[in-house]
């Protein structure tokens, strides 16, 4: 296939082009490098497949035109300010990211007819109840902007599958970490703990720490992500994706730094968009085509600690 990915030198969208690759299809990268980084995609510019990257803002309407030229088959959307923080500080930024910048995309691929796969997010729920985890059919809870405009995204997702036929997918990954994740503020919490273990700097949790975290090691949330563009059974749907297991901040500390007295808590810089308890329950994507995550958190540590020791890209 010829496939666009938006957000392609980020740190999940350079995983999800490396699949695509692997894959066999001919791959478009369209990045504003505002978060992602040429560094992330270079190695992968050597696969001949590897068709073209182009520096440029899914809010160009006129880029977009021109690119779509391409007759693409399918566009795998992650471009989207994604700090929860600085959608709280700049809502408006947020805003037309993540929703303008999605319907714009939604029009091409309308024009064009193009499935898209949309990249959303667990922050758009609310804490989970049940021991099985989050499904897609319970309650959503924009406790953020950053919530909120994705939660409006999917919605204009959805009304282009329902109004015009168009195939799309959305899928909801959970808190995603691994090796290409920065290490500084705008990382996860994963990275920066190994970070700062490495470095011999404090630990910092935010609150008390109870709140938890279902973790799911970058490989697995590509070859997800790429796996429910493949699937007709797909169309039309909203797709969790985790571990199936969370864990505390406090443990997770606890698990990477092997000197307690490192970790700290200090004061939370937004309690008021804190999700206590992050559970995802990923049966629909196993029903669905299959999809089950293969790296356990302590493994996937591992790795990413190993890429972080080997790396000057963090």
């Amino acid at each position: 296939m010829r496939v666009l990915v938006t957000g392609g030198a980020g740190f999940i969208g350079r995983w999800v082009v490396q699949q695509l690759l692997n894959d066999g299809h001919q791959v478009w990268v369209l990045d504003d490098l505002s978060n992602g980084r040429r560094e992330n995609i270079e190695p992968l510019k050597e696969d001949e497949n590897f068709i073209q990257f182009i520096e440029g803002d899914i809010k160009g309407e006129m880029l977009l035109q021109e690119l779509f030229m391409e007759s693409f088959d399918i566009c795998y959307h992650l471009a989207a300010s994604i700090n929860v923080q600085d959608s709280i500080d700049d809502p408006s930024t947020t805003f037309e990211n993540d929703t303008i910048g999605t319907f714009n995309l939604l029009e091409q691929c309308r024009k064009h007819h193009v499935k898209m796969v949309f990249m959303s997010t667990c922050m758009v729920y609310d804490k989970a109840n049940q021991l099985n985890g989050i499904k897609e059919t319970d309650p959503i809870k924009p406790a953020s902007p950053y919530a909120g405009a994705k939660i409006s995204a999917e919605n204009m997702v959805l009304s282009y599958y329902y109004a015009y036929g168009l195939p799309t997918v959305i899928v909801r990954p959970f808190n995603t970490y691994g090796p290409y994740q920065k290490t500084g503020g705008e990382g996860g919490v994963v990275a920066i703990f190994i970070k700062h273990k490495l470095d011999g700097k404090p630990l910092s949790i935010y609150g008390d720490g109870n709140q938890t975290r279902d973790l799911l090691y970058v490989e697995d949330c590509a070859r997800f992500v790429v796996q429910s563009g493949y699937a007709k059974e797909a169309n039309g749907e909203i797709i969790n994706a985790g571990l199936g297991r969370d864990i505390s901040i406090n443990q997770l500390a606890q698990l990477i730094s092997e000197d307690t007295s490192l970790i700290k808590h200090i004061e939370h810089i937004h309690p008021q968009s804190e999700i206590q308890k992050l559970l995802c329950n990923y049966d629909k994507a196993y029903q669905l085509f299959g999809w089950e995550p293969t790296i356990s958190l302590e493994e996937g540590i591992d790795r990413t600690e190993k890429w972080i020791q080997s790396t000057d890209l963090i």
